[in-house]
């Protein structure tokens, strides 16, 4: 592949690009970013919403938009599916970016393990790579993994003296319950976290657009003890918001949903700040030198990592400094690259292919036998040799 040639990001058919409310838009968004800035052409693909897609939020970020899935059939270059496996035929064998663990519904099954057959997969971490290949029953060596990244304005962010004293704590995710929003509720209410009035606790909306998000932004409102802040939708707000922060918290559920990597935590670490995340999924992969891993799930083990994480201190200059080196958006992009160069494994739904076609194919004749005691008559080629 020459990569002068075309990638195009298929984002999720019917849904708009949303800015600041998770890691695959990061991803996506920073992807075709950092391509652009190379010289090797990339867009964002959206479907069925003509310009109202997002666009108004990324600037310089080339969108294409189309009628209909089965448009993207008639795409040249590289076709990259971001998270849903949809089946459509492509020019070229196309990728698939997994930024969300396998369904736990078994209705959803089926469309999973349908869309993935005739793609080359590639996952957001290790863990994520080894979770998907379970679910789909293939060896995890035919899954790339390309790392997620923090922008560059995250470790270039200067951080503001904190002057108050106080230590402030951040919730950035999103406002969903898989991201451990309940949990934290909880342990605001554990005496340790309770009755110490120097921390701060703040929350970001975002994800408050969707219906489950708008109920929690209401509970948070009416907390004493946590503040609630409109959503960033840029990177460089984001830096600068993580940068007036000392401690990020992401207590994501483990009980129905395992983070397959976690931007979140290497962006607030690249701004330096500490991390108090979840024991479970990808999250222990993203650790740069400032993550505290608890047990999921547990509002008095939140409380403990809150309390160890403010013990701790902040981040030092060189710690913030060697974080910053770690999971950027040039060794993303050299990664997805180098996965796109690379030749890829046949896909299982090739192989069940072939086999169906070897199956299916006549028997071979059988051949003439040959009567007791005849030698079969040697055969001349005409040349010197068979001249007398």
């Amino acid at each position: 592949m020459g990569w002068y040639e075309l990638i195009s990001f298929i984002w999720s058919p019917g849904n708009p690009l949303p800015a600041g409310t998770g890691g695959s838009e990061n991803y996506t968004v920073g992807q075709v970013r950092e391509l652009n800035r190379r010289g090797v052409p990339a867009q964002v693909v959206t479907v069925g919403l003509g310009t109202a897609d997002g666009r108004d939020d990324f600037a310089g970020i080339p969108f294409l938009s189309l009628s209909t899935l089965a448009e993207v059939s008639e795409l040249d270059g590289t076709v990259v599916f971001v998270n849903e496996p949809h089946i459509v035929p492509t020019r070229t064998q196309a990728f698939l970016i997994l930024h969300n663990p396998p369904p736990i519904r078994e209705r959803e099954w089926a469309f999973a393990a349908d869309g993935t057959r005739d793609r080359a997969l590639i996952a957001t971490s290790r863990y994520a790579a080894d979770l998907w290949a379970r679910f789909l029953d293939v060896d995890v060596q035919t899954i790339s993994v390309v790392y997620p990244f923090a922008e560059p304005c995250f470790a270039a962010q200067p951080r503001p003296v904190n002057t108050r004293g106080r230590t402030r704590v951040l919730f950035a995710g999103r406002l969903s319950p898989e991201k451990g929003i309940y949990t934290l509720l909880s342990t605001l209410h554990i005496d340790i976290i309770d009755q110490d009035v120097d921390l701060d606790f703040v929350a970001t909306t975002a994800g408050a657009d969707k219906p489950q998000g708008k109920i929690i932004e209401g509970l948070l409102a009416a907390h004493p003890r946590i503040s609630v802040v409109p959503t960033r939708k840029t990177p460089d707000t984001m830096a600068a918001l993580m940068a007036e922060h000392d401690i990020v918290v992401m207590p994501s559920n483990s009980q129905y949903w395992h983070e397959t990597f976690g931007i979140v935590s290497i962006e607030a670490q690249h701004a330096g700040c500490r991390v108090v995340a979840s024991d479970d999924g990808g999250l222990p992969e993203t650790d740069c030198g400032g993550v505290t891993l608890i047990r999921p799930d547990d509002a008095e083990t939140l409380a403990w990592g809150i309390r160890a994480a403010v013990a701790a201190g902040p981040l030092s200059v060189a710690a913030r400094r060697d974080a910053g080196t770690k999971f950027t958006v040039g060794q993303s992009v050299d990664t997805l690259l180098s996965v796109f160069a690379a030749p890829q494994p046949i896909p299982p739904a090739a192989i069940t292919r072939q086999l169906e076609e070897l199956i299916a194919a006549p028997s071979a004749e059988e051949p003439c036998p040959i009567a007791p005691g005849r030698r079969p008559e040697p055969r001349h080629e005409l040349g010197a040799s068979s001249i007398s």
